[in-house]
């Protein structure tokens, strides 16, 4: 009888053995195969324009703010450049790079439809490359302003873009 009673164990823990390995299996199956959460590819952006940011600097004492996303999976990019007391109506608006801060560049992305006051704001948004995705995330852009007084640029502001 004792014998029967240590054999009947014997089996139950087995039993119970082959239930937990296989529960180890499925439980490893499960988390081998789940896709990790999907990082973030979304920036903030953000630049504060003054005529001393130009290069070279000038004695304007118009501000401008420029605030916007951008998302590096789809190359997106959406602004707001707002504007005040610049000497005069904008004759162009550009987004330009590559460049540090004191060093100019190429026109990378061009605004268009911007109101012809010299206190204003813009909302845009455009699509860029593979190269001026890096650029932009780099801190390599810049926004500027241009007016009849300051031809060359009125105010800049360096891009800086902050992961989210």
């Amino acid at each position: 009888m004792l014998l029967q009673f240590t054999a009947r164990y014997r089996r139950i823990g087995l039993l119970l053995g082959v239930i937990f390995l296989t529960c180890c299996v499925f439980s490893a199956c499960k988390n081998k195969d789940e896709t990790p959460p999907p990082s973030s590819n979304m920036y903030t952006l953000s630049a504060t324009l003054s005529g001393t940011a130009e290069v070279p600097p000038n004695a304007s004492t118009a501000t401008g703010t420029l605030t916007g996303t951008y998302n590096a999976t789809t190359y997106q990019i959406n602004y707001t450049l707002s504007w005040s007391n610049l000497s005069g109506v904008p004759t162009a608006m550009h987004f330009h790079g590559p460049a540090a801060a004191g060093a100019n560049a190429s026109v990378a992305l061009g605004i268009a439809s911007f109101p012809s006051n010299a206190t204003s704001s813009i909302t845009g948004q455009g699509t860029l490359t593979a190269e001026q995705s890096a650029d932009l995330l780099a801190g390599k852009w810049y926004a500027n302003i241009h007016t009849a007084a300051y031809g060359g640029g009125e105010i800049r502001g360096q891009v800086t873009a902050t992961k989210n």
